[in-house]
């Protein structure tokens, strides 16, 4: 069997099925686009790559992860309804013909990730150039459209802020603007006074039918040039149908006595920057979907230290709804519960939102935090946001019956 693009992946022959391999657990309510991650141990014949049937005889990708807290089994359920148990196959199949992910390097200055042919994400992870400081003060990444790959729907770096509106904004992108250690203040955000952070190296790198996930190493550098902040940045792309589906984590440490992370809305947390022909000629159609609904186009809240809106703090999830190149898409943005409160939203028509939150990064407390992006075409409802929501909280319980 060939899985010739996300769009046909779940979509299963009639081929032999092994004997019942897992079962999968609902929760509560509904979930889309469930991660199940399954540890396992060396050895163990569940460890395995290949595909699994779920429930109705659909085919998802299943691939083994390798973590520093073990190795562990990871599948998409693309849905699982409230109470519901899947049971899960492991078909007999050409593992071979499986599309699978890749990375790809242009070394130097960046790192591409592919869905056999098709590219998902843009790591720009060029070294610091002080002569060339505006265009790579700092790593990020950039999203492909989850169809074709032909269209950019984030936007990248340029050598002047006269080539776009607010070029300091860049697809998926992490840091502070308002940052003070040692009696010093930094701007990462902006890279202010020769501030930045760059990519020092790949810490791991794996791709599979499943997922491809790439850890680096990151400093952040004050505009004395010394580095006050060691980064570890993950981004995991899975293998769902109709549309792209990505978990950000990071972990921010330091051996100083205390970095405080400040901020405001708009330059400070993570945050996702569409294209700059948004920007240009597409604010018109921009609009928000919120817990409490749809917003107008060109609506939008930003929390104000003056006056806090209440529906701009803890944001459980948002999603942005765009037009580039003459189509739609959606772009869901997921705060998990763990990440530090209180959370501070900002939403902008141009193409960007996002929150903050306050920190202060210690030797003995370093900052760890995850988000759950989805983006796909076309136009999302509340109820749809919420299932993936549920689904990256409260991730359902797998059993393994196959030893």
């Amino acid at each position: 069997m060939r899985f010739a693009s996300a769009l046909v992946l779940f979509v299963c022959p009639s081929f032999a099925f092994a004997a019942p391999w897992a079962q999968v657990a609902g929760g509560k309510v509904d979930e889309a686009n469930a991660v199940c991650v399954v540890p396992v141990k060396a050895g163990d014949p569940a460890a395995m790559n290949g595909v699994l049937a779920v429930g109705d005889k659909t085919v998802v990708p299943v691939q083994l992860m390798h973590r520093k807290t073990g190795d562990a089994l990871v599948f998409v359920i693309p849905k699982l309804k409230a109470g519901e148990t899947l049971k899960l196959e492991a078909p007999i199949v050409d593992l071979a013909a499986q599309t699978t992910f890749k990375f790809v390097e242009d070394k130097g200055h960046h790192t591409d990730l592919l869905y056999g042919n098709r590219p998902v994400l843009r790591y720009i992870n060029a070294a610091h150039d002080p002569k060339d400081h505006f265009y790579t003060f700092k790593p990020f990444h950039n999203v492909f459209d989850p169809a074709t790959g032909k269209t950019l729907l984030t936007s990248g770096a340029t050598k002047t802020s006269k080539e776009g509106l607010y070029p300091h904004h860049r697809g998926l992108f992490f840091g502070w603007n308002k940052i003070t250690y040692d009696g010093k203040a930094a701007d990462i955000w902006h890279g202010t006074n020769n501030v930045f952070s760059q990519h020092d190296k790949t810490l791991h790198e794996e791709a599979g039918p499943a997922f491809g996930r790439q850890v680096s190493a990151i400093s952040w550098h004050g505009k004395d040039g010394q580095t006050f902040v060691s980064e570890e940045r993950e981004l995991t792309a899975y293998a769902v149908p109709g549309g792209t589906l990505i978990d950000f984590a990071s972990t921010l440490k330091t051996n100083l006595a205390g970095v405080k992370l400040d901020g405001d809305p708009q330059h400070a947390g993570f945050h996702f920057r569409a294209n700059q022909e948004v920007a240009k000629n597409g604010k018109q159609n921009t609009y928000y979907l919120r817990p409490d609904g749809k917003g107008k186009p060109g609506e939008t809240r930003n929390w104000d230290a003056k006056k806090p809106d209440p529906r701009t703090v803890n944001l459980p999830w948002n999603a942005m709804s765009f037009v580039t190149e003459g189509k739609r898409y959606t772009v869901l943005r997921i705060d998990h519960p763990n990440n530090p409160k209180e959370s501070r939203g900002s939403e902008r028509d141009y193409g960007r939102f996002g929150d903050y939150f306050e920190y202060t990064v210690t030797p003995d407390k370093p900052l760890r935090v995850k988000y759950r992006v989805w983006i796909q075409a076309g136009e999302m409802t509340v109820k749809q946001c919420e299932a993936m929501a549920a689904a990256f909280v409260h991730p359902p319980a797998v059993k393994l019956t196959a030893k």
